[in-house]
C-alpha cells in the first residue's frame, strides 16, 4: 500500500510539473489575456505580479501545486467563473456518457470476443472481426454525423443535439449532475425519457468504438488460452465446453480484460471530444476545445489536470481489482 501511494504521488507530481510548464512555454500571454492589448503599462505590472509571474519559476510551481491541491485552478477568462465551478458543471455531463458507453462495450464486447475465440473461423469469428475492423476505421464524426442524420432527422427514433430538450431544460434540480439519475431523483418520468432519448445515440457511438477493442483484445486472450495445455487436459478429462471456456480460459484472462476496460474506459472520459462537439454536449471534452481555442489556458490546464487524475484513478483501481480476481497478486 505505501509503495502504491508513493507511486501515485509521484505521478501526480510529474502531471502537475508537465502542465505546469505547458502552461509557461505556451505562445501566449497570460496577462494580456486578462488586461487585454490596449492595457496600460501600469495595469500589465499590476496583473503580472497578482498573477506571481514575478516571482522565480520554482517558487510558481510551488504555490501552482498548493493551489491545485486545495481545487483551485483560477478563473476562466470565457466564462468569468472559478475552473473548479467549470469543471463541476462539464465533467458529470462527460462521466455519465462515457458510463453508458463503457457498459454497452462491455456487455456486448466481451461476449463477442470470447464466442469469436471459441467458433474461430466460423461466420460469428468473421462477424466479430468485421466489426472491430469498421470500428477502428470509421471516423466517429462521420458516424456521429450519419447517426443524426437517420436516427434523429429522418426516422425521430432519439433526441437532437444536447443533454435535454428545450421542454425540460434546466427543470430538473442538480443532485449528481447526471441528467438521468438527477431525473430519477426528482421522479420526473418525463426528463428521464427525454434525457435518454438524447444521450442514446452519442453514448452507443462511444460504446461501439470501445466494444470494438474490448472484443478484438478478448478475442486474441481467449485464443491464447484456448491453445493452452491445461485446456487440452481438461477436455480429455471429460468436462463439458461451457465449463472449459468459462471455468478455466475466461477466468484466467480476467484480469488482461480488467486492463483493457480501465484504459478503454478512460479513452471514453477524455477522448470523447468530437463525440461532445457533434452532438453539443457540454462535457469536459467540449469544454478543453472551447477554452484551447478561445486561449483560455486555465481552463485548458484545469480540464488536463483532472482528466491527467481519472487516469491516475483508475489505474489505482485497476490494481485493487487484480488483487480481487488474482490472488498471486495479494
Amino acid at each position: 500500500m505505501g509503495i502504491t501511494l508513493l507511486s501515485v504521488s509521484i505521478t501526480m507530481l510529474g502531471l502537475l510539473f508537465v502542465t505546469f510548464l505547458i502552461g509557461r512555454v505556451m505562445p501566449i500571454d497570460p496577462v494580456l489575456a486578462v488586461v487585454g492589448e490596449r492595457a496600460s503599462e501600469e495595469q500589465y505590472n499590476a496583473v503580472y505580479q497578482e498573477l506571481g509571474l514575478d516571482r522565480s519559476l520554482l517558487m510558481q510551481f510551488f504555490y501552482y501545486v498548493g493551489d491545485v491541491l486545495q481545487g483551485d485552478f483560477g478563473k476562466s477568462l470565457l466564462t468569468a467563473r472559478p475552473v473548479s465551478e467549470d469543471i463541476a458543471r462539464a465533467f458529470p455531463a462527460t462521466f455519465e456518457l462515457a458510463t453508458i458507453g463503457i457498459i454497452f462495450g462491455c456487455v456486448l464486447g466481451v461476449p463477442l470476443g470470447v464466442v469469436a475465440a471459441v467458433r474461430r473461423g466460423s461466420w460469428v469469428d468473421q462477424v466479430a472481426r468485421v466489426v472491430a475492423l469498421v470500428g477502428y476505421s470509421m471516423p466517429i464524426f462521420w458516424l456521429g454525423l450519419m447517426g443524426l442524420l437517420l436516427f434523429y432527422g429522418v426516422l425521430g427514433w432519439v433526441g437532437g443535439p444536447g443533454r435535454q430538450g428545450i421542454f425540460y431544460e434546466d427543470m430538473i434540480p442538480s443532485v449528481t449532475g447526471m441528467i438521468l439519475v438527477d431525473s430519477i431523483i426528482a421522479g420526473d418520468w418525463g426528463a428521464f425519457r427525454d434525457a435518454f432519448s438524447h444521450i442514446v445515440l452519442p453514448a452507443s457511438l462511444l460504446g461501439y468504438y470501445s466494444l470494438a477493442y474490448i472484443s478484438r483484445m478478448t478475442r486474441s486472450f481467449m485464443l491464447e488460452q484456448l491453445s493452452a495445455e491445461y485446456i487440452t487436459t481438461a477436455r480429455v478429462k471429460g468436462m463439458s465446453e461451457w465449463a472449459v471456456v468459462m471455468s478455466h480460459a475466461f477466468k484466467n484472462i480476467r484480469v488482461q480484460l480488467i486492463t483493457v476496460i480501465a484504459l478503454s474506459y478512460a479513452n471514453l472520459l477524455e477522448g470523447s471530444v468530437l463525440t461532445e462537439i457533434i452532438f453539443s454536449w457540454p462535457g469536459i471534452g467540449n469544454y478543453i476545445t472551447t477554452a484551447l481555442l478561445s486561449a483560455d489556458m486555465n481552463a485548458v490546464l484545469g480540464g488536463t489536470v483532472v482528466v491527467g487524475l481519472v487516469f491516475i484513478a483508475l489505474n489505482v483501481f485497476s490494481d485493487l481489482l487484480y488483487k480481487v480476481f488474482d490472488p498471486r497478486s495479494k
